[in-house]
């Protein structure tokens, strides 16, 4: 069975590109994914297509209006968890990807403008997820980014799955360096021990390094 994500937008030609290409675009082919970016605007019932209005009490910009949202969310699978993207909801970190890639799959909602009406949120939202501390044009960019980081840790996806166990952020720490050939470039040359064969120095000198990155990068890490 596919992963099914359901993106409720006003834009749905944003995704056009970053989902058929790379990593989702072959999830999509082989089947693992499922993806939809729904028009919010076909949910609207007057010619003009109207999905938002002025904030009651007064303010600068609009409000995304609740009947066609709402219209949308009861047209899916009502089993999927409704995501609003919002810089207030909970951070978004590996463990919460790893959480949401062991299920059937969610629903994002992308906000616009001022945000949506609050009885969205209260009553036929799930959860909110916030990407980090800071204010995007819309939620678009930001369900890229969940559902790259929830995708990629779906079984079978990654050409090499235990490629996941090394990365940063799964034990806690940042990942080590990388090198790759030529052995020297431009007067720089590849560390020693990298070449040197022996598995137990090679893996020993890279959780050395993973430790330093961490505590001079993100000791926060370290200390959770």
């Amino acid at each position: 069975m596919s992963f099914d994500v359901k993106v409720l937008t006003l834009f749905p030609e944003y995704f056009e590109s970053p989902l058929n290409c790379s990593i989702l675009k072959r999830a999509q082919q082989s089947k693992i994914l499922n993806f939809d970016a729904i028009n919010i605007r076909d949910f609207t019932t007057d010619k003009h297509n109207t999905t938002d209005d002025i904030p009651y009490g007064g303010g600068a910009g609009m409000v995304m209006k609740p009947e066609p949202i709402v219209a949308a969310l009861k047209s899916l699978d009502p089993t999927l968890p409704k995501i609003f993207l919002t810089p207030q909801g909970e951070r978004l970190t590996h463990k919460l990807a790893e959480e949401l890639s062991t299920g059937d799959g969610f629903v994002l909602l992308c906000g616009h403008y001022e945000g949506v009406d609050q009885r969205i949120r209260d009553h036929y939202i799930d959860r909110e997820i916030s990407i980090g501390d800071f204010v995007l044009t819309g939620g678009e960019p930001a369900a890229v980014i969940l559902i790259d980081a929830v995708t990629r840790l779906i079984p079978k996806v990654l050409g090499n799955a235990d490629s996941l166990s090394h990365e940063s952020f799964t034990t806690n720490t940042l990942d080590f360096p990388q090198y790759t050939r030529p052995r020297e470039f431009d007067g720089h040359t590849v560390p020693e021990v990298l070449l040197s064969g022996n598995h137990a120095r090679i893996a020993e000198w890279r959780n050395k390094k993973r430790l330093e990155t961490t505590k001079k990068v993100r000791p926060d890490l370290l200390e959770e």
